[in-house]
């Protein structure tokens, strides 16, 4: 399989080693193609990999993952063609985080909305599942914590689509949750807010949400 990654930053490369790392085939989507740090990093990532624009990620892949900052990721969208997701299960990693008053950052959406939709309405006919958005790239493949298997919620529309997203999920080494339909991704951003919030008191970073059972 082709995973194309729209977002170069650490998220985007850490998911798209993660996807080498299990034989598929990456191509990593940005505006500037020649930065050092992406040419470092396919060098440094084993497996079938390339830093090409956005459009050319999108129109390669068989599944997507956007993994922009919130600010840009319309744009990102824009620039890699909506046409070229039509179809495909697209991965949505990104918070609609709002810095503009400062750490820690606000939800720009929220209540009645979420990222996750919006980023369908930017990809009409997509099939989105929000995933990956509540932990930070360190942890989101093979996360080996104390307490096991982390968990990993997940949301999206199409059936379907959810299934291949928690085999993804599993294949990294997470425990998944499905809830349901995509407005769920309303709950899940708030649950990223309290993952950063505690990132912000304790100055840790290695943490993870886990379900427990009776």
């Amino acid at each position: 399989m082709t995973v194309g990654i729209i977002g170069s930053g650490s998220v985007g490369r850490a998911l798209g080693r993660g996807f080498a790392s299990r034989g598929h085939a990456v191509r990593l989507g940005t505006r500037a193609p020649e930065r050092d740090v992406l040419q470092r990093w396919t060098a440094e990532t084993d497996g079938d990999t390339a830093v090409v624009t956005n459009a050319e990620a999108a129109e390669a892949a068989d599944l997507l993952v956007v993994a922009t900052g919130w600010s840009g990721t319309e744009n990102a969208l824009r620039l890699a063609g909506p046409e070229h997701f039509r179809g495909k299960v697209v991965v949505d990693v990104t918070n609609p985080l709002d810095f503009s008053q400062g750490p820690p950052p606000r939800l720009a959406l929220g209540h009645t909305d979420s990222g996750g939709e919006q980023v369908q309405r930017w990809l009409p006919g997509a099939r989105v599942v929000k995933a990956f958005n509540i932990v930070n790239a360190a942890l989101m493949v093979d996360p080996e914590l104390p307490g096991g298997p982390p968990t990993m919620f997940i949301a999206g529309d199409d059936e379907g689509a959810r299934e291949e997203v928690r085999a993804l999920c599993e294949d990294f080494g997470w425990e998944v949750i499905d809830l349901g339909g995509l407005a769920a991704a309303r709950y899940l951003e708030p649950m990223a807010m309290a993952w950063v919030v505690h990132g912000v008191r304790t100055g840790s970073w290695t943490h993870a949400f886990k379900m427990l059972y009776q």
